[in-house]
């Protein structure tokens, strides 16, 4: 830990409160609880967790930056495959998951307006009320005379909705089921109060019964794994798109995240998971500490997805990386309406473009997949490159 940077007092005093929080849960569980449920209450946990507490920053500042917050041409791309979606739907909605600063809704919101496409309604569902207000100053700044169609919600929708779904960054931060695998015996890694005076939690690995979920979960994945072989499960995203998929009547869900399919997931070289902690544009693999101070990720599993998408009778419509995505849904064009001769900002929006497309930025490994019901459109983001089938 000594190559972090050290957090802010108050922070610290935050952090302290969490992990008090967390020692008494897990003692009320007899002394441990699983990653998955740790990992819950440090991103999510009421007023202290990473997500709800005031502690999380986006952006240079922050802990890490999202694509919206590089440029407002990956919004501006978005909002371009948005309204053609739009276009075939009548007083159809946009609900977004998470909505970050707010950047993301209101450079779609003002690129919509121009293409004259606007939703009946743009919905947010934010769980952080520190979010929720940084959404509200930035949507009140950007987009101060759209503000009647923008309503914050704290949990689904109760009617049905038509229109368009967007999670970008949502499943990342979902809860995962960590476990190591060992001559065909599966164990889950759990957390207890370490011993320790410097750190507050420590490993324990526990067996996974033949009958546990999490034992079918990885058989049914029918992957010959290697011995020693540690890695990550979520169990949380097929629940969670079978919710969305419930508030879906007609229209397309896109998420936008990191991640592979299954077989590259489970690669016999990936062998420690991929489980990722994020401060301060430091990112490290010991999620035990600075806790309700940094972000806990994972990858994607599309193929989970995509599998749990079919059983909620959703149509996996397409899936592509994000280059193909935003080329085809006219970066280049966007690009070029930037004024050339203004050098300065030509040249940032032009290494904006790189961080987004590159394959060794986010190009390659940031994927898009589109699920949809009750309508039929070839989508123009994945017009050039489509890997739907997982």
């Amino acid at each position: 830990m000594h190559h972090l940077p050290t957090p802010h007092p108050e922070t610290l005093a935050l952090s302290e409160k969490l992990i008090k929080h967390i020692k008494q849960i897990m003692e009320e569980a007899g002394g441990m609880i699983s990653f998955a449920e740790f990992m819950d209450l440090a991103l999510y946990a009421p007023n202290l967790g990473y997500y709800s507490a005031g502690v999380r920053k986006l952006g240079e500042q922050g802990d890490f930056i999202t694509a919206p917050e590089i440029s407002p041409l990956f919004s501006k791309c978005l909002a371009r495959q948005c309204q053609q979606i739009l276009s075939n739907l009548e007083d159809a909605v946009i609900l977004e998951f998470g909505a970050g600063s707010g950047i993301m809704a209101a450079d779609i919101l003002l690129e919509l307006e121009s293409l004259n496409q606007l939703p009946s309604q743009y919905l947010i569902l934010e769980i952080s009320a520190d979010l929720k207000q940084q959404q509200q100053i930035t949507l009140a700044k950007k987009v101060p005379h759209l503000l009647e169609r923008i309503q914050w919600l704290d949990s689904l929708p109760q009617q049905a909705l038509k229109g368009i779904i967007l999670a970008n960054e949502v499943l990342d931060a979902m809860p995962i089921h960590r476990f190591k695998i060992n001559e065909n015996s599966i164990s889950e890694f759990y957390v207890t109060i370490s011993e320790k005076n410097n750190e507050p939690f420590a490993w324990k690995k526990v067996p996974v019964q033949v009958n546990n979920p999490l034992h079918i979960a990885i058989n049914n994945l029918e992957l010959d794994f290697p011995n020693d072989y540690v890695s990550e499960i979520n169990l949380t995203s097929t629940a969670w798109i079978k919710s969305v998929a419930d508030i879906l009547e007609a229209g397309v869900i896109l998420l936008i995240d990191y991640g592979f399919p299954s077989r590259e997931y489970y690669h016999v070289q990936r062998n420690q998971g991929t489980l990722m902690c994020h401060y301060r544009h430091h990112s490290h693999g010991n999620p035990l500490i600075l806790a309700g101070v940094q972000d806990i990720t994972a990858h994607v599993d599309f193929t989970a997805i995509a599998n749990a998408a079919l059983e909620a009778q959703l149509e996996v419509a397409a899936y592509s990386n994000q280059t193909n995505f935003l080329l085809a849904c006219g970066l280049t064009d966007l690009l070029s309406q930037i004024d050339f001769n203004n050098t300065k900002n030509y040249l940032q929006a032009s290494q904006q473009v790189k961080k987004l497309i590159l394959p060794h930025e986010m190009g390659e490994l940031f994927k898009v997949m589109a699920l949809t019901r009750q309508i039929d459109l070839d989508l123009l983001g994945f017009s050039q490159d489509d890997r739907a089938r997982l």
